[in-house]
Formats: structure tokens, sequence, C-alpha cells
């Protein structure tokens, strides 16, 4: 009961800040979530705590614990900007979102490669930047595409988030509870020459593959390399960031090269190397590495094994 309430609660509130943040001016909504940024900083919450634990694995040890407590302010303000974004993408200008987000764009070929060879692609993405104009920069370019999204309590909440991203066109299947298996929906997708776009740096399955991150132990999904080495999509990580003129950065790497062997040993493989181009993007931009969770395997709690 006290779990619904709180689910209720957190979609009226949502629902609100879409309707208001919409209607205030821009300047009047950026200073207030700047201030709220800056007030989390303050507080040093458990989130804001884990944010500091993952951004320090980063960027180092040596990195000084006052250019640490910068970094953190900064990122918070990054991740709030994100949001802010999210509640006023529905009333901007599109067109005008994808054509500046065009400016500040690296490695479009590859895209178009991928879709010239007739076997569509695979854009894997971390939680960095504006991954929702960086979709909006898709759709614009290269036409609709599929995604995955997990799903938010309530339903209500989960609901609006569907809504807002298919009005930006794009194809959101659940991560549970869907029509058909998202793999099986996103395979047809691919080898129908479309674009699937997956964000690909924190395994909510807790069964994803064991990957070398910034010198530790984590798990990242398995469902990008494996679509790639089931499809022959080309896997494309990506990489995104604010720009200082409150525009977007991003750039499409070349494609990942999976080796010639066992399914396995291809997508161990395959996920690896997205994580290593993972680390040397969000080294370029910590700020805007969006990670206020727990990550590594060092952080989680041990799984319980199946017992009998």
């Amino acid at each position: 009961m006290l779990e619904r309430a709180r689910e209720q609660v957190a979609g009226l509130g949502y629902a609100a800040g879409w309707g208001v943040v919409k209607q205030a001016p821009k300047g009047m909504t950026s200073r207030a979530f700047q201030a709220v940024a800056d007030a989390a900083t303050v507080r040093n919450g458990s989130a804001t705590r884990q944010l500091r634990k993952n951004l320090r694995r980063v960027v180092g040890p040596n990195v000084s614990e006052l250019r640490m407590d910068q970094l953190v302010g900064d990122a918070l303000r990054s991740y709030s900007r994100y949001w802010l974004e999210t509640f006023r993408l529905p009333k901007m200008d599109v067109r005008d979102v994808a054509d500046r987000a065009d400016m500040n764009t690296v490695g479009r070929e590859h895209i178009e490669a991928a879709l010239d060879a007739g076997k569509g692609a695979v854009l894997a993405l971390p939680h960095q930047g504006n991954w929702d104009v960086a979709g909006v920069w898709l759709v614009a370019n290269h036409g609709p595409f599929a995604t995955v999204a997990e799903r938010l309590k309530p339903d209500s909440l989960f609901d609006r988030f569907v809504a807002y991203r298919e009005s930006l066109g794009f194809e959101v299947l659940p991560l549970t509870g869907g029509a058909r298996p998202p793999l099986e929906v996103l395979t047809e997708r691919l080898r129908q020459n479309k674009v699937v776009c997956l964000l690909a740096d924190r395994d909510l399955s807790r069964n994803g593959v064991e990957v070398d991150f910034f010198g530790e132990p984590t798990r990242m999904p398995a469902g990008p390399s494996m679509l790639a080495a089931t499809t022959g999509a080309a896997l494309l990580p990506i990489s995104l960031w604010f720009t200082d003129d409150d525009g977007w950065g991003q750039r499409i790497n070349a494609p990942v090269v999976l080796p010639e062997a066992r399914l396995r040993e291809q997508v161990r493989s395959g996920t690896q190397s997205v994580a290593d181009s993972f680390a040397r993007d969000i080294a370029e931009h910590p700020a805007d590495w969006h990670m206020l969770q727990r990550l590594w395997l060092a952080d989680l709690p041990p799984r319980r094994e199946a017992s009998g």
C-alpha cells in the first residue's frame, strides 16, 4: 500500500513537471534546475556519493578532492540539464534541435555505411549527454528507430515516457511485459535494414557479460553484441555530451569488429569492445556521464546462488 502510494506521488510529480516546465520561461527553469543540482551537491546524499565513487574510477586516484568536488557538481548540473530538456523537448522545435545537434556530430558516415550494406545498425549508447536529442537527430536523418525501455513505476509514468518518445519518432519496446519479446522485434527491425538504439553501460538483469571497465570488473548488457552477431548488423558505440553553447555533441564510432568465433565469444569480445569505447569517450566528458547508480561488481551486493 505504502509503495503504491509512493509510485502515485512520483507519477503525479513527473506529470506536474512536464506541465509546469513546458510553460515556464526557459531562463527561470534553467536557474531552478541548477539550484536543485547544487542543493544535491551540498546535501551529498547516497546517489551523489555513488556518483563520486563512479567518477573517481574515471579520473583516477591522482585528481584532488577539490577537483572532485567541482566534477561532481558539474555532473549533477549536467544531469539536471538532461531532465530539464526532457521536460521541455516536446515544446521545442525538433527540426532546430536536430540541426543544432548535427553541427557537432562526428562519424555519421558509419551509420550511412551500415545502412548502405543493408543489414541495419545497432547503436550502443552510455547514459551520457542527452540520448533523446540524439534520437531526434537520428529520426531527422535516418527515420524512425527501435529502442527498449525499462518499465517504470507507476504504469502511468511509464506510459507517459513511452508516449513522449513515440511522439519524437521512436519505437519503444518494453523490456518486460510486451506483446512480443524485445529481442525478437529488434532482430526483425535489423533485418528490415533499420536502426536499433540501446543504452548499454548498465546491466539491469545482473546476467550480462563481465567486462573490464576503467580497470575494474563490471557487467554490461549482451544485447547489442548478440544482435550484431546474429544479424550481421554493424555495432556502433556512441558518445554524447553537452556543448558550452547550450548545444549537443555526438560521436558515432567505427563499427566493432567481431571475431570469427563461436557466438559466445563474439558476444563477449563485442561487449568488451563497447566497454573500451565507452571508457575512452566518458574520460573525455566525465561530467556528462549520468551514472548515479552502483555499477562495478565491487559496489554490488553478491548474487544469491540458486539452491538445490
